[in-house]
This record gives structure tokens, C-alpha cells and sequence, in this order.
């Protein structure tokens, strides 16, 4: 998966962060001198008005490649302006045992004329332990930390270090990125990629790094002296924030890195005869005739019976587990997971793979990148059921079935196959269900002057949905209604009388539904008069849409995916009509790839209101938002009011729309009318 060496911009120091396999060997620090290929760049003087916490005199960040693998060179000498600055005296270095231990050069304090070796009283303490236990990983990476005594405002820090990077999985392959963050400390910097003859790999770097690269015939490097802050394109795609990085790969193209792990997953997959895993297929064979529901209760058995911890131990963090391996443990990590459910698969006849894929929503202009396994930080199957594509994320609580499409939105996907894929394009599509639907029913039968019955549902899809599974599903209902009244009752509801949840799998939607009472604020409004404005019923005005004017004006402008649904029904105090009601008008309104919609209608003895923001463009062309700039000022962001007048007067609207009740359709079904029928722009 390789490196990725970064010169910090809103930290104080440089951050080597390694991937490699994770087998304790020696795990010791050792001392030495620095590698024949590092050259530390020349010192900085310190201006005599440096300001902030530190000044960079210099800061090396060097990565070799030779036959073993990479091997990593940190290097920095920094004047320390600031109390805050203080905490770069504790030094840590974290690395994998497998690779071999780091090798520490030197650590030193310069104070006015004197050298002080801090090495001489002080040593590096290794933590023995996991880091990130907590978040159910288990990587086999070693810390050690050195906290530099009697450091003082004033002093320069030195250190200087090398460690080195191989993982068996990758063998002789090379892959990673160099990168300056955007807000650097004052001073110079200095990136270097360095090869042993034979070794050079494929390189690219972003414009501003081209500008400042120095070439030879064995290494590349780029020296920066009080580098500008750097400010991405305001609101632009992620793939237009790819600045002063360098990246580095062996790898031919994003095929031969299918190619290389396909072998490493069809192998872990492989059930023997005998084992106990063909029992289990075949029970899942006897009791589900149809080749969906076997996969979907192959599925269920992963996510439900193997419980996820990250394993980055053994043969390396990119080297699955066996599939029985993880059975019979029975944790195991994305990776894992995945090799049993393919195992499984394969007994019961149904052809499948692994994917790669990047669950950060980093990956917006993969298919600009060099190849790098490293790109990818999740692993999932998908199968070829009856004709059609499926998902299946053994990661995943057990409510999540085989889909037609990802859980997560995922843009670019590796699959691996002996013959070795290219990356492939998942299309964006609006969603056609909303995200979030909140439906709030006011039954002020009783009165103006009483409290008004209220069923509050929320249904929520996505990850966020099947988080709350994960937290929800744990709870007593007793618990749930506790928590829920502490964390409601004192302000809008007077009363939280019960509190339902369950999470609905067809709709693929967590559910929950709290009943109480309100007291509802009515506005008097004279004369008898009343009004209210509904609850989720009104829209801020969309932001300009606009940049610097230093910076691209011509780049799109990216719209985060979003389906919002708000419904809201208002049953009227029974002593009212219909005719002595009024709202404001409903809008179906266009403006940077959203639509806003809201309807109102009345009958029944009751107001009902929907309300639905759907993002129709994730990109935004500049043409079209310096166009819907201009029609912003035209938005209505008026809120839901609704007027009683005693005196009566409303007519009902030959044109209005008919809107259903939060009671009158099952809010959770794939098809609500939440958003405009109208053709999408």
C-alpha cells in the first residue's frame, strides 16, 4: 500500500505514517548514523521578526527505494518562538516491527552557542501495547515516545530519524505520495524520492510541485522556503484539492494491481473439503432454494457471526486472513470477512469478487491518480445473482441484505480478477428515496387553549440509519423512553408519553416514533385571529455560490448528495371549518441542482404540509451558479404559517396539489411524494 509522507501545515512537525506487514521481531530503537543517500538541507537563518510558534530552519522528508523496500528519512531543526510550541519535545515515532526497527540519529537542543545531546540522559520508552484497541484494530505497530527534558522558548529542536517500510504482499511493488500541507510554518522545506539503480518508479506530480522539482537520474526533490498558504478552490469537487503532491508508483496501471491481489483472495477464500464452513453451506443450501436468498443468508452468517476487529497482523495489513481462519476465531477485518463470504458464495454456486473501495468519499478523481493500492482502505464482495449485480458488505449490522447498489456512494471501484480490472465509474444518480423523512402530527382537536396531542416518526436511511441500528437496537424500550424523555421534555414537548423504534429492512430505514404533548404557540394575531408557522416547513435561502478572486472561476461547484423530507399535519381545533383557514402559498423552486418543494392542502378537518429538499446535481457548472447567484434574491424562505380567521373567507384552491397526511400513507415506502413531479433539470 506504500507511504505517504507529509510535512505538516497546521501541526508543528513532520508525520511519517507507514503501512507494512506487522510481525514483532526486534522492536527496539536503535542508534546510528544517517543513511549515505540523506543530505540535510542547508539551515534557514531565523529573521529577526519571526512570529508564531516555530520557525522551520529545516525539515527534510526523504523517502529511498531500494530492494528491501522504502526506507524513510525525518529530519528537522526548528526554533521554538512560543509556549505552545513546547509540546514538539515530545517526540513519537511509531513504525512495524516487521519492517525493522528505526534508527534514530540524533536528538539535539541548540541554546544559545551550546549543543545539548539529549540522547546522553534520555531514551525513547516503547509502548508495548495496541493503539487503537478501542476502535477494534489491531495493527501490531509500535510507538515510541521521547520527551525531551528542560526544553525552553527559544531553543532549536533537532532530530533526526530513518525507518523503513516493506510489506510481503506488495513484494517488490512500490507505491505512495509526498505531499506539503497548506498552511506550513514559516521556513524551509524540503520533500526527496530517491531510487537505487533499476528501482525508478513511475512519477506525477500537481503543477505547483513540477514548478520546484529538481531531477536527476537517481531521485527527484523540491525545496520550499516559507511556502504560501495554500487555499483549495472554494466549494469545488475533492478532486480539484489534489495540491503539491508528488505520487509515486511500480505498479503498470490499476489493472496489474487487480492482478496482483485477485490471487490472494481466491486462495484465502477456499474452503476444503471437510471443513466445517461446507456444512454451513449446505445448510444454508437446504433451507433457501433461491440462489438471492442463500447469498443474502450467507451474508447475514458474516456480519452477524464474525464480529469485526481490524487485523493488520501476520503476512501484512493488505494480506487477508483464510477464510477458515476467520471462522474459527470468529472476528476478523473487512478483508477477512470478505474471503468468507466469497468462500461461502463459491459452495453454493454463485460467482462473486472482491471490490476495492474507499470508504472516506476520497475518491473524486481516482481515475486521475496513479495506480496505488493505497487509494482503497475497504474491501467488499459483489456477486452475480439471476442477472443482476449485488452488493453484499459482510462489515455491514446483519439488517443489511444484498443490494443493487453500495451502502456508501462510492465513485470508483477496484475489482480484483485474474485477468486484472481497470477502475470502474459508479454513476452518481439522484436518490430516489429520501435520506431523512420527519412527519409530525399536531392534533389540536381540543382546542387553541389545550395541549395538543403530537406523534413525532422519523425515518432514516444510509450509514446514519444504520447507525442508530447499531446504537438503538441494544436498548430495552424502557431505556429508549428514558433516554428520550430526558433528552426532550422541558421546552416544545410538555410530555413524552411512549417512544417506539424499529429498524424496517425493506425500506432499509431505521424508525422512530415518540408520542407526548405539546403546547402548541399559537400567535395571536387580533381579533379572534390566530396563526402558526408548522414546523418544518420553511427553507433558508441557498448560499452564493462564488470564489476568491484569485482563484479558478470557471471550476463546477460540488453539491454533497441530499434528500430531505419534512410532512407535517395540523388537525384543526374541531369548533374551526376548513373555510376559516389560510396558508402561504407552496413553491417548486430549481436553483443550484436542488429542488425546493413545499405544498400545503386542506380537507378533512386538517392542514397537511410537505416540505422536500433533493439535491438533482452534484456538480454545479460556473455558468449556471453566477446564474442562479442572480435568483437568490427572488427565494422564498418564507416559513409554513397557517392563519385561523374566525370570520372565515378561504377558498380552496382549484389548483392546489393533494398533499397526504402523515397518517394516510406509509411514509417509509420507496415512492412519497416529497419532491416535484416535474421534469428534473
Amino acid at each position: 500500500m506504500g507511504v505517504i509522507m507529509r510535512i505538516s501545515g497546521s501541526i508543528l512537525l513532520a508525520a511519517v505514517l507507514t503501512h507494512g506487514a506487522a510481525m514483532a521481531e526486534d522492536g527496539q530503537i536503535q542508534r546510528g548514523p544517517a543513511p549515505g543517500w540523506v543530505v540535510p538541507s542547508e539551515l534557514m537563518p531565523v529573521p529577526d521578526d519571526a512570529d508564531g510558534l516555530v520557525f522551520v530552519r529545516r525539515q527534510d522528508a526523504l523517502i529511498h527505494l531500494d530492494g528491501e523496500g522504502q526506507a524513510q528519512y525525518l529530519g528537522y531543526r526548528m526554533r521554538l518562538l512560543h509556549p505552545n510550541a513546547l509540546q514538539t519535545g515530545n517526540i513519537s515515532i511509531a513504525w512495524n516491527p516487521a519492517s525493522g526497527p528505526p534508527i534514530v540519529h540524533l536528538v539535539k537542543v541548540h541554546r544559545a552557542g551550546e549543543t545539548i545531546d539529549v540522547l546522553e540522559k534520555a531514551s525513547f520508552e516503547i509502548l508495548r501495547r495496541e493503539d487503537q484497541l478501542e476502535a477494534a484494530k489491531l495493527d501490531g505497530i509500535l510507538t515510541a515516545v521521547l520527551r525531551v527534558p528542560d526544553l525552553r522558548v527559544g531553543d532549536e529542536l533537532e532530530v533526526g530519524l530513518t525507518t523503513r517500510v516493506s510489506d510481503p504482499t506488495l513484494g517488490h511493488n512500490d507505491a505512495g505520495l509526498l505531499f506539503l500541507g497548506p498552511s506550513p510554518a514559516p521556513g524551509r522545506y524540503r520533500l526527496g524520492l530517491s531510487w537505487d539503480k533499476g528501482l525508478k518508479p513511475g512519477i506525477r506530480m500537481t503543477p505547483d510541485m513540477a514548478a520546484a522539482a529538481r531531477t536527476s537520474d537517481s531521485g527527484v526533490d523540491f525545496s520550499f522556503d516559507n511556502p504560501p498558504m495554500l487555499a483549495p478552490p472554494k466549494d469545488a469537487p475533492a478532486r480539484y484539492q489534489w495540491q503539491r503532491i508528488v505520487e509515486f508508483t511500480d505498479f503498470a496501471d490499476w489493472a496489474a494491481i487487480s492482478r496482483h491481489f485477485a490471487p490472494l483472495y481466491t486462495k484465502a477464500a477456499a474452503i476444503p473439503d471437510g471443513s466445517v464452513l461446507v456444512a454451513e453451506a449446505g445448510r444454508i443450501a437446504a433451507a433457501h432454494p433461491r440462489p438471492l436468498d442463500r447469498a443474502a443468508a450467507a451474508l447475514k452468517l458474516v456480519q452477524q457471526d464474525v464480529r469485526y476487529i481490524y487485523v493488520g497482523l501476520g503476512n501484512g495489513n493488505l494480506t487477508p486472513a483464510t477464510a477458515e481462519e476467520t471462522w474459527q476465531r470468529r472476528y476478523g477485518d473487512c478483508k477477512g470477512k470478505t474471503v468468507l463470504l466469497l468462500g461461502l458464495l463459491a459452495r453454493l454456486g454463485i460467482e462473486a469478487e472482491a471490490v476495492l473501495v474507499n470508504n472516506s468519499g476520497a475518491d473524486d478523481g481516482l481515475d486521475e491518480r496513479l495506480p496505488n493500492a493505497g487509494m482503497f482502505d475497504h474491501v467488499l464482495v459483489r456477486a452475480r445473482i439471476d442477472g443482476k449485480v449485488y452488493w453484499l458488505d459482510g462489515t455491514l449490522p446483519p439488517v443489511v441484505p444484498p443490494a443493487l447498489s453500495p451502502a456508501l456512494p462510492y465513485r470508483w471501484v477496484l475489482p480484483l480478477t485474474a485477468q486484472g480490472a481497470a477502475i470502474q465509474n459508479l454513476p452518481w444518480r439522484p436518490a430516489s428515496r429520501p435520506d431523512e423523512i420527519t412527519l409530525v402530527e399536531i392534533d389540536a382537536r381540543a382546542g387553541f387553549d389545550q395541549p395538543a396531542q403530537v406523534t413525532n416518526t422519523t425515518i432514516v436511511r444510509g450509514l446514519t440509519g444504520l447507525q442508530q441500528q447499531v446504537q438503538m437496537s441494544g436498548l430495552t424500550p424502557d431505556q429508549l423512553r428514558n433516554i428520550m424523555r430526558q433528552q426532550l421534555v422541558g421546552e416544545t414537548w410538555q410530555t413524552v408519553d411512549d417512544v417506539k423504534w424499529r429498524y424496517d429492512q425493506k425500506a432499509e430505514a431505521s424508525v422512530m416514533t415518540i408520542r407526548g404533548t405539546w403546547e402548541v404557540d399559537w400567535d395571536d394575531d387580533g381579533d379572534g385571529g390566530k396563526s402558526l408557522a408548522l414546523p418544518g416547513g420553511g427553507f433558508s435561502p441557498p448560499e452564493r455560490r462564488v470564489r476568491p478572486a484569485d482563484q479558478n472561476q470557471d471550476l463546477p461547484y460540488y453539491n454533497a448528495p441530499d434528500y430531505d423530507c419534512r410532512v407535517t399535519t395540523l388537525r384543526l381545533p374541531s369548533t374551526t371549518g376548513a373555510s376559516d383557514w389560510t396558508f402561504k402559498s407552496g413553491y417548486d423552486t430549481h436553483i443550484f441542482g436542488r429542488n425546493y418543494y413545499r405544498a400545503f392542502d386542506v380537507r378533512d378537518g386538517a392542514i397537511r404540509m410537505v416540505r422536500g429538499l433533493r439535491v438533482e446535481r452534484q456538480e454545479i457548472d460556473a455558468v449556471s451558479a453566477r446564474r442562479d447567484n442572480a435568483r437568490i434574491a427572488g427565494f422564498d424562505n418564507s416559513m409554513a404559517w397557517v392563519f385561523y380567521n374566525p370570520e372565515g373567507g378561504g377558498t380552496p384552491d382549484p389548483q392546489r396539489k393533494m398533499v397526504p397526511a402523515t397518517y394516510d400513507i406509509d411514509w417509509a415506502a420507496d415512492i412519497v411524494p416529497c419532491v416535484s413531479e416535474a421534469a428534473k433539470p
